[in-house]
């Protein structure tokens, strides 16, 4: 009974996440020092040089570590929110505040029924598993807007695709939030949106879309999952090395270009698989409740819908967690084919993670706690011993195969969960609502079988 009460008290919870912010700010404020190199330098010093640039109305494009979308200037430029602030200093206490806001957000959507606190305790314990690091990229507060956009998906489809078209905006992979919502409003209101946004950078602001040629040609970060093969080869007398490429320590050499392709082919296939699994989960019945001994199947309760996903325009039928575990899958493919795992990366995990376990009857439970644990595994990779990362050192790539592969359990794991919580067969032709042997027939975050 404490145990229960515990939960759903934010007495806790905020106790918890004060004590493990305080101990972050420490560290990227130099109070205390953290091991390994200073993870600071971002902010201080490239973001500090942006910033001047930005402020006098144009992008950096001269610069190849200017890598991202147009709106990530908000990022930039928001310390100038905090005036009496140096700005390292006003960036990492506004970083904080969007940690807040972030934990107030999920907080909320845990409480009612089929909800659950679960989703704020993933954040408050995991955003510190990655150290000083979550505080000192902007990652943490495009993440804020993607949680944002899902949580806001049930009630406010064209708030949910406004959300998603800034957040695309401010780096790009947000956009995959939308994988999972039913009906046309969110897409229409992210399309509109991001046009719009997007032709407003182009107009008032030179060089808004320079960095899609950076993107195009960078190599493969250490970090990666295809820098593992690079890992392992310098031990066997492959001729390249390790150097400082578009910002980041990439392998440069002998046949890079060749898992770079195969990379972007994984990537390919992980859209195609998202998309077929669109199309066949939007043919199917939405997940069933149990049928009760009392009642036959006509009275059963029926999972509630949004307007949207009743609509004649939608045959989709997803049920309240389904956007959550898809954009959650969709995210992680496109993370463990990426050229580049950076640090910052997991954050993005972190709060989706989050998200999806707001929902009792979200199917993604294994799949968030092996992020949590490749969050542990990060942290000691990047910054403790990244030295021997780079170095390619025995104990260096064993901890980035030990990372990495939490990651690729974690993606395929939620891909399967994903497919037998929506995908039936049947849907594709004959009986509609057949479900095979072994498919889940899980009950909607807001039927009354999940209520509690």
């Amino acid at each position: 009974m404490v145990a229960r009460s515990a939960g759903r008290s934010p007495v806790w919870l905020v106790a918890v996440w004060g004590a493990t912010r305080l101990l972050l700010l420490l560290f990227v404020l130099k109070v205390l020092v953290f091991p390994g190199p200073d993870v600071t330098s971002d902010v201080s010093v490239i973001y500090r040089d942006w910033y001047e640039v930005l402020r006098t109305g144009t992008f950096p494009s001269d610069d190849v570590t200017w890598q991202y979308p147009p709106a990530a200037a908000f990022a930039i430029l928001s310390p100038a929110l905090l005036p009496f602030l140096e700005y390292a200093t006003a960036f990492f206490v506004l970083a904080c505040a969007v940690d807040a806001a972030v934990l107030a957000l999920l907080w909320r959507a845990g409480r009612g029924s089929g909800r659950s606190p679960r989703g704020a305790w993933v954040w408050v314990v995991g955003v510190p598993l990655l150290g000083p690091t979550v505080y000192a990229r902007y990652d943490l507060m495009v993440t804020a807007v993607a949680v944002a956009a899902l949580l806001a998906a049930g009630r406010h489809a064209r708030v949910a695709g406004a959300l998603a078209a800034v957040g695309a905006l401010l780096k790009v992979w947000p956009a995959l939030v939308l994988v999972g919502m039913g009906g046309r409003r969110p897409w229409v209101a992210a399309a509109v949106g991001g046009a719009g946004l997007a032709g407003l950078f182009a107009v008032t602001m030179p060089g808004a879309f320079a960095f899609l040629t950076f993107q195009r040609e960078r190599g493969v970060e250490v970090e990666s999952l295809g820098a593992l093969v690079f890992h392992v080869a310098r031990h066997f007398g492959w001729e390249g090395g390790v150097l400082l490429n578009y910002g980041s320590m990439e392998f440069l050499g002998p046949h890079v270009d060749t898992v770079s392709t195969v990379s972007m082919g994984l990537s390919a296939a992980a859209f195609g698989w998202l998309l077929l699994w669109r199309v066949r989960a939007a043919r199917s019945p939405g997940p069933r409740s149990p049928r009760s001994r009392s009642q036959p199947p006509e009275s059963q309760p029926q999972p509630s819908e949004s307007r949207s996903s009743r609509s004649p325009s939608s045959r989709s039928r997803f049920a309240a967690h389904t956007a959550a575990d898809a954009a959650f899958v969709a995210v992680l493919l496109f993370t463990v084919t990426s050229r580049v795992i950076s640090p910052q990366y997991l954050v993005w995990l972190v709060g989706l993670a989050a998200v999806c376990r707001c929902f009792r009857a979200s199917r993604m439970r294994v799949p968030v706690a092996l992020v949590l644990a490749a969050s542990l595994v990060t942290v000691l990779e990047f910054p403790l011993l990244f030295a021997d990362v780079v170095a390619s050192t025995p104990l260096g790539i064993a901890l980035l195969a030990v990372r990495n592969g939490l990651l690729v359990a974690a993606a395929l794991v939620g891909a399967r969960a994903l497919w037998r919580d929506t995908v039936r067969r049947g849907s594709a032709g004959g009986r509609p609502g057949a479900s095979g042997p072994g498919i889940s027939r899980a009950p909607s975050a807001d039927s009354p079988a999940t209520a509690g």
